[in-house]
């Protein structure tokens, strides 16, 4: 009996204990998804947890300093990274798919049986993958450095991230001839920008910029010989590194040190967007980074910051502002620069008119551009000529747009490019921009140049004048006046002075003195700008279920429209995180944003300010306040809604659905092109769980697809459907809401029932009922095939079944099929 009890217990505690093995993989492996471990075995398949978290970790150090795992970009867009686990927003070390982001839901990190780690999209499409394959992998680990190696079974290293670093040099990692760092596009945004930091063919560390049109060198300055930079070319190892203590050395003789110099502090040298190189040191107790070392203090050194024929100074901040008689080609972009305003330069062509008058050289001026100047891309430079001299090679060149000329050395340089432009330049050059005679006369390109005058030599000594006959008798009057001239200058500049002091104390406050992202891109605004802009929210253009617009006016001039969200509940770091992508859409059909607002509740959206307001003003208007918009505008209107629907379903990384299509949510700018606003709002406004992408139904009576109803997901197809309502509105020219027969029909019923009947009319042959159904305001001035063609697209995007719905690219295909 006791045996047998023995028996009995040997077998339950070997059972419990294998019980206990098979749950600790489990465990383990649970862990592993939500907190992360120091390494990932082959074979181990990751996918995104959750869809709605920032960030998902894989791995992490054992020193707990840095993860790395799925980072999120924006709503449905994540990237796979190495981030610093202790700094408050969660910076990014390193990123493998920068510029291919991956879907939130379905995508995956498989660590396959052949040795190689790949990212794959939600399709199964591989973005990124490393190259080990057919390689003996043992597993993937994440290094105390922020270094994530794969390695064999003998510990080996077959790849490292170090190797192919992004925007960011971490200690102890080395730059060599192979590895360069790329910058980020703009703030917030990890895409490649145009700034990278390498070693050169002549064995100098080196920043270039990148532009879609030009490259230039920009640090060390390139004008300089080696030597005199500290620089030097016999040493071909092409190795640099930064030191745990802040010391950085290469083998070009270039070394630095952090102001903070030490080994406990945390580090990352940066390529920001901005192009400037800056070493970062991470408080332990704040948890935020501060600047310990940069290589440029003046900003406008970096070249391509403002663009082409631009100008970049400091009004205390960094600010670009284009030449005389140019415009900025985007606002939200200064780095695409400015282009001669068509209105005022329409014949500024230099080689034309050189080549079509022989007496060209006497059609030119020059505008006098003070201490300014462009650097590089210069025709000719000659020393010791006179500023005549100068002016006249220019005018000879057919293809000089201006010459720089340093007085005293009497240096001149004739440009071919307007690029690099700086004020207050070192050393100071003056700039004369060559400018035809003839828009001379125009008050904004008056010319400062002018004849030096030269002063008498009676003129002079002014001094005498105090005497009278040369005598020394005091006069009294003219001591008296020149006192009170003293006197009256004094007391001009005291309150000059108080007015400066005032204005600088209210002045908003600047947090990354001056390099903080020009003032006219997509930025964040404070809400005291806003109020100034707005005037304390005065005037209101509208409001709707997100929130109200007011009208506003930027201290550049531009007219912006702002909307208060009012049911805006995510974070701030979620929040800024969605408008990072939401602001980088640009379509000329849709409605620029600009910037935001987050200040404790607040939250405001900042967007370009349309000039005819909402389409539904327009075509609703039937006390003649509006003009009647003709056949040809309303086709025109449908076209551009279609393109910029499809634009957002079909080539934005996020495939945004709007949710709201109505003509409400359509604006007209001042040539009647429409621009649609609100989109990207569902991703600001409350959102339920990740099962399901809303919570709640959102539109408008009349507009809403039917899946709302059946709490089917939506997708673009709910778009569709609203399309097709707004385009039997601007057929039709009645609002969809006026459509219900006898008044005892749902508005939904009414569209259904209208456009059953339409189904059976365009079915037929005869097709003489579409003179009743158009807007019988436009006195039958329309074209019958573009009408017929739009009501069929329409018939067919308020289809019940989604799946016989077209996209919005078949859409616009189908418009321009007509158009000539």
């Amino acid at each position: 009996m006791v045996a047998m009890a023995a028996t009995k217990a040997a077998y339950i505690f070997s059972t419990s204990i294998s019980l206990l093995l098979l749950l600790i993989p489990v465990a383990l492996a649970k862990d592993h998804h939500t907190h992360g471990t120091s390494y990932l075995e082959r074979g181990s398949s990751v996918f995104i947890e959750d869809g709605t978290t920032t960030t998902t970790t894989i791995l992490a150090s054992p020193n707990g300093l840095f993860a790395c795992g799925f980072y999120k970009v924006a709503t449905n867009a994540f990237v796979f990274s190495i981030w610093f686990s202790g700094s408050s927003a969660k910076t990014i070390a390193w990123t493998a798919n920068r510029d291919a982001p991956v879907n939130g839901r379905g995508s995956r990190l498989a660590f396959r049986k052949d040795g190689s780690m790949a990212l794959l999209d939600y399709d199964g499409t591989t973005v990124w993958s490393t190259n080990t394959t057919a390689i003996r992998a043992s597993r993937a680990e994440l290094l105390d450095s922020g270094n994530l190696i794969i390695m064999d079974p003998d510990g080996r290293s077959l790849w490292t991230s170090f190797d192919s670093p992004t925007d960011t040099l971490l200690p102890s990692q080395p730059m060599t001839r192979n590895i360069k760092l790329v910058s980020a596009s703009a703030r917030g945004l990890l895409y490649s920008g145009f700034y990278t930091l390498y070693f050169d063919s002549d064995n100098e560390l080196r920043l270039i910029y990148n532009g879609p049109d030009i490259s230039s060198i920009y640090w060390p300055a390139p004008f300089n010989q080696p030597w005199v930079n500290g620089r030097t070319t016999y040493n071909s190892s092409r190795y640099a590194v930064l030191e745990q203590t802040g010391k950085f050395v290469a083998s070009d003789n270039f070394t630095f040190e952090a102001s903070d110099l030490g080994d406990q502090v945390m580090r990352r040298l940066t390529l920001d967007y901005d192009g400037n190189l800056r070493l970062y040191s991470l408080d332990a107790t704040s948890r935020d980074w501060s600047v310990s070392w940069m290589a440029f203090r003046r900003v406008c050194d970096i070249h391509g910051l403002c663009g082409k024929n631009s100008i970049c100074r400091y009004r205390p901040k960094l600010e670009c502002s284009c030449l005389e008689g140019f415009e900025v080609v985007d606002a939200s972009d200064w780095s695409k620069g400015c282009a001669p305003n068509v209105n005022k330069t329409a014949s500024w062509d230099y080689r034309r008119r050189h080549k079509a008058n022989s007496t060209a050289t006497q059609d030119f001026s020059f505008k006098k551009l003070a201490e300014t100047d462009f650097y590089g891309y210069d025709s000719n430079y000659v020393q010791q000529v006179s500023i005549l001299q100068c002016r006249r090679m220019c005018l000879d060149n057919a293809d000089c747009k201006a010459f720089a000329y340093r007085q005293g050395e009497g240096t001149c340089y004739t440009k071919v490019y307007l690029f690099n432009g700086q004020s207050f330049a070192y050393p100071p050059n003056d700039v004369y921009l060559k400018v035809p005679r003839r828009l001379l006369s125009l008050p904004e390109l008056t010319s400062t140049l002018a004849h030096t005058c030269r002063v008498h030599e009676k003129e002079a000594d002014s001094s005498s004048q105090m005497f009278q006959d040369g005598s020394s008798k005091f006069k009294f009057g003219y001591f008296l006046s020149s006192a009170l001239t003293l006197l009256f200058i004094e007391v001009t500049l005291i309150i000059a002075g108080c007015w400066i002091v005032y204005k600088w104390e209210r002045r908003p406050e600047i947090t990354d003195e001056g390099y903080m992202i020009i003032s006219s891109q997509f930025r964040v605004f404070s809400y005291k700008e806003l109020q100034k802009a707005t005037d304390y929210f005065q005037k209101e253009l509208g409001s709707g279920g997100s929130g109200a617009v007011y009208k506003g006016v930027l201290d550049d001039e531009r007219k912006v429209a702002v909307k208060k969200l009012n049911d805006a509940i995510q974070g701030e770091q979620e929040f800024r995180s969605e408008l990072s992508v939401i602001g980088r859409i640009y379509h000329m059909n849709l409605v620029r944003i600009w910037g935001f607002c987050v200040e404790k509740t607040c939250k405001l959206l900042v967007s370009e300010f349309i000039e005819n307001g909402s389409l539904a003003t327009v075509l609703f208007d039937y006390q003649s306040l509006s003009p009647v918009l003709q056949w040809a505008q309303r086709y025109n209107i449908a076209v551009g809604v279609a393109k910029g629907l499809a634009y957002l379903h079909h080539e934005c990384l996020e495939w945004i659905v709007h949710c709201d299509v109505k003509p409400d949510n359509i604006l007209l700018d001042k040539d009647f092109e429409p621009k649609i606003a609100d989109f990207g709002l569902v991703k600001l406004l409350q959102r339920g769980s990740s099962a399901q992408m809303l919570s709640r139904v959102h539109g408008t009576r009349g507009y809403i697809a039917p899946e709302w109803a059946l709490n089917l997901p939506i997708t673009g197809k709910a778009d569709v459907y609203s399309y097709g309502v707004v385009l039997l509105e601007l057929v039709k020219g009645i609002r969809v809401s006026s459509w219900m027969v006898e008044g005892k029909e749902e508005v939904e019923m009414a569209v259904r029932c209208s456009t059953e009947i339409l189904k059976e009319k365009l079915a037929g042959e005869d097709h003489s009922w579409i003179l009743e159904f158009v807007d019988y305001r436009l006195d039958g001035e329309f074209n019958h095939s573009e009408a017929l063609m739009m009501l069929k697209i329409a018939v067919l995007c308020v289809e019940e079944e989604r799946s016989r719905r077209p996209s919005m690219s078949q859409v616009v295909e189908t418009l321009l099929s007509l158009v000539e």
